[in-house]
């Protein structure tokens, strides 16, 4: 008798059922061992790194508080000398900067002028086409129109 079916009048009056919808959507968003493992680890290192947070913030607040008189004291030495460190390491910095732009153009006009057809090189060559396009139909609307022709675009 154990062995029978449940009627359908066991289950109209809510009898539990061994393999509910209910449980098999939980079993089917379990997570498996590794979104486990990741959790543990976002779990872990982020309480790791809050904690470092907080030391740093308290050294930073006590560093403030032991060292303000001293601060205060030598603040008339410390003004000037940070203002020329910051336009010294800014100079430094713009200098570089500067050179490597200089290097990356030079770099780029030596590889188009041999030919080796660096980036950018075909709208380059487009634009300069436009203005030898335009050049010339200046030149030949002033030929048509003026007969100022040469001398209002001589290179072209």
């Amino acid at each position: 008798m154990a062995d029978r079916q449940p009627s359908s009048a066991q289950t109209q009056r809510g009898a539990p059922i061994p393999n509910s919808t209910f449980l098999r959507k939980l079993q089917d968003h379990a997570p498996n061992s590794t979104q486990l493992i990741g959790f543990l680890t976002l779990l872990i290192s982020g309480s790791v790194l809050l904690i470092f947070t907080g030391l740093t913030v308290t050294i930073t607040a006590l560093g403030f508080i032991f060292f303000a008189p001293l601060i205060l004291i030598s603040s008339p030495i410390w003004l000037p000398i940070c203002t020329i460190l910051f336009f010294c390491i800014a100079g430094f910095l713009s200098l570089c900067g500067f050179g490597v732009a200089v290097v990356a153009a030079l770099s780029w006009m030596y590889r188009y002028f041999r030919g080796l057809n660096p980036p950018g090189s075909d709208r380059f060559d487009y634009a300069r086409s436009r203005i030898y396009d335009t050049a010339s139909h200046v030149k030949d609307y002033a030929s048509q129109y003026g007969g100022y022709a040469k001398d209002a675009a001589p290179g072209a």
